[in-house]
């Protein structure tokens, strides 16, 4: 597996800066959320930027994924909205042309995968119904990714319609692909309780094509530097390198980029050797 990092973490950093900096402290891989100031889908300046990105990551021989889970990109006023679990249809759309354009980015940076989540159900739906709201904006993007053959990594999320890997299993009931992977964040399974982690590791080896890696306690979903938190690392490592999985392992600490350097190589420093030994 290659160790990584989620520019989230590096909010304040020019994005081609940001690789540099990961690229000098020895990362392999890098999860570019895009943002306003990373490879904006909007911006009139886009194909540069994806130029001077896809150069910069040849440059250093990275790997990369395409992450979207930006909080205020399409909604200056609401958190992550909208979303696949928006009540308004327009406001859907709005996500699904947005993950298309996602696709297009990954499409062109040679991206292992296109991460993504189901969003907050913020009305009186039933589950049935907001399923089949889900179902509808989930098979437009797939069909999208699957004619630009990018892979799809969904990411079960504390707080969001689907949580657990239990939603996520009974959402593959519903809607299906083979480019419809998963994206496994370890620190989402300790704290909602879904352990032992190597259990869930070695259950879904089979569809993990990303992984997101921080500390975290129990019930409460806050990502932490490790040795801030309650988890056992060396098992998740160890199950990881058992099933094979060899895409980036992406270090996730959003809340740290006022010391994204110092918390980079914190980071790397008490992982790489997990990985090595």
């Amino acid at each position: 597996m290659l160790l990584g990092y989620n520019t989230n973490g590096l909010a304040h950093h020019d994005p081609l800066a940001a690789v540099d900096l990961l690229a000098e402290i020895g990362y392999r891989s890098v999860a570019l959320t895009v943002d306003h100031g990373t490879l904006n889908p909007f911006d009139d300046r886009l194909t540069e930027n994806v130029q001077q990105m896809r150069e910069r990551l040849q440059h250093h021989g990275m790997r990369n994924v395409i992450e979207t889970g930006a909080r205020f990109l399409l909604d200056p006023r609401t958190k992550h909205e909208p979303t696949l679990m928006t009540a308004d249809a327009s406001g859907r759309a709005k996500r699904v042309d947005f993950l298309c354009r996602c696709i297009d980015l990954a499409k062109q940076l040679g991206s292992d995968c296109v991460s993504f989540w189901s969003g907050i159900l913020r009305d009186e739906a039933s589950e049935e119904e907001a399923l089949e709201r889900l179902a509808g904006g989930l098979r437009q993007v797939i069909d999208y990714a699957g004619q630009q053959q990018v892979t799809l990594g969904f990411e079960p999320e504390p707080g969001m319609f689907i949580d657990t890997m239990a939603a996520y299993e009974r959402l593959l009931h519903w809607i299906d692909a083979p480019h419809f992977q998963l994206t496994l964040d370890v620190g989402h399974l300790y704290c909602q309780g879904e352990v032992p982690i190597v259990d869930y590791i070695r259950r879904w080896a089979p569809r993990i094509v990303n992984v997101h890696i921080e500390d975290m306690r129990a019930g409460a979903h806050e990502h932490l530097m490790f040795g801030d938190g309650e988890m056992d690392f060396p098992p998740i490592l160890d199950a990881l390198a058992e099933t094979g999985y060899a895409g980036g392992l992406h270090v996730e600490l959003s809340r740290h980029s006022h010391e994204a350097a110092t918390a980079a190589r914190r980071a790397f420093e008490f992982l790489q050797p997990l990985i090595t030994s």
